[in-house]
């Protein structure tokens, strides 16, 4: 099973407590993660991405192990401890501002 942890206003629009746990069939990456999301909380589409481009929402950012996979390509593998459940992948939604 896959960990994800959403920001309060997503938990809250898809009425979650806690971090959500997926199950995702075929190779694992940000696309096939966010794909599982979506399908299991459709409210949820159009949120972290858009439902068109399938670009990633600007003020939204991903983190995994310590490190910032914003940029990484959609398709890239996410790193095995996020595979095997060790440890989260994180949407966090992001500030600007001065």
């Amino acid at each position: 099973m896959i960990r994800v942890v959403l920001p309060a206003h997503l938990r809250t629009l898809a009425q979650l407590e806690g971090e959500v746990e997926l199950e995702v069939v075929g190779s694992l990456t940000q696309r096939s993660l966010i794909d599982a999301l979506e399908a299991r909380y459709a409210v949820l589409q159009g949120t972290i991405r858009d439902p068109v481009t399938q670009k990633r929402r600007a003020f939204v950012r991903f983190f995994a192990c310590g490190d910032d996979l914003t940029h990484e390509p959609p398709d890239a593998p996410l790193p095995e401890a996020v595979v095997t459940g060790a440890e989260p992948f994180f949407v966090i939604g992001a500030m600007a501002g001065g």
